[in-house]
């Protein structure tokens, strides 16, 4: 059972353990809980330090993972962020959290059910009425173009290279998280055509499907 206080001592274990270090992160860890992003036979795990199934091949990924890539990606007040592969909606109303109400994010998924299950949970938020989170039921290879350009794009299923379609859609200045292979990877986008990268080895993740 968890007790009233156990999701805020996992929050204050994963900052101890140095993997959350921002304020507005921190903030937003401990409103969005992630109990109300997992099916309902796992709504009793949490703080568990893993990812968790949520049907049709997917995950919630790792608590640990999740503070890991929002931090390389620092998102800020007011930006408008695409979030690739949204699944159970934790990540996109982590980062609704943080834009506050003059940011945008865009949940983009592939599978129709896991779109209205990101949404329902998301819904708990008010996020989705306010327009802060707009789902988007798409092959998130492709990015988003009707929205584009992003300051930030954060994929939380792993590919074999960066898409094209996210470099362009990136502003200048724009960060890209993502994992390709068993890395997670930093690109930041330094003018037009040049990005500085940066891989952070020793991660596993569910595949990103391209159509």
């Amino acid at each position: 059972m968890e007790s009233k206080d156990s999701w805020k001592n996992f929050v204050e274990n994963l900052i101890s353990q140095g993997w959350l270090k921002t304020e507005r992160i921190i903030s937003a860890f401990l409103k969005i809980k992630r109990k109300d992003f997992l099916p309902k036979d796992l709504e009793s795990f949490p703080e568990y330090d893993g990812a968790l199934p949520i049907g049709f091949g997917q995950t919630i990924s790792q608590p640990l993972v999740v503070a890991f890539m929002l931090e390389l990606l620092e998102p800020k007040e007011g930006e408008k962020i695409l979030d690739v592969g949204s699944g159970s909606g934790w990540t996109s109303a982590l980062l609704a959290e943080i834009v506050g109400e003059r940011g945008k994010v865009i949940a983009i998924e592939r599978i129709p059910e896991l779109v209205e299950f990101g949404r329902g949970n998301v819904k708990k938020y008010n996020f989705v009425k306010e327009g802060r989170v707009k789902f988007v039921l798409g092959d998130g290879s492709k990015g988003y173009e009707i929205e584009a350009p992003f300051d930030k794009i954060l994929s939380s299923a792993t590919a074999k290279r960066l898409p094209l379609a996210w470099k362009k859609q990136l502003k200048v200045g724009g960060r890209i998280v993502a994992p390709i292979e068993n890395s997670i990877w930093l690109f930041i986008k330094r003018k037009e055509n040049v990005f500085e990268e940066k891989e952070f080895p020793g991660f596993v993740f569910v595949p990103l499907i391209e159509e």
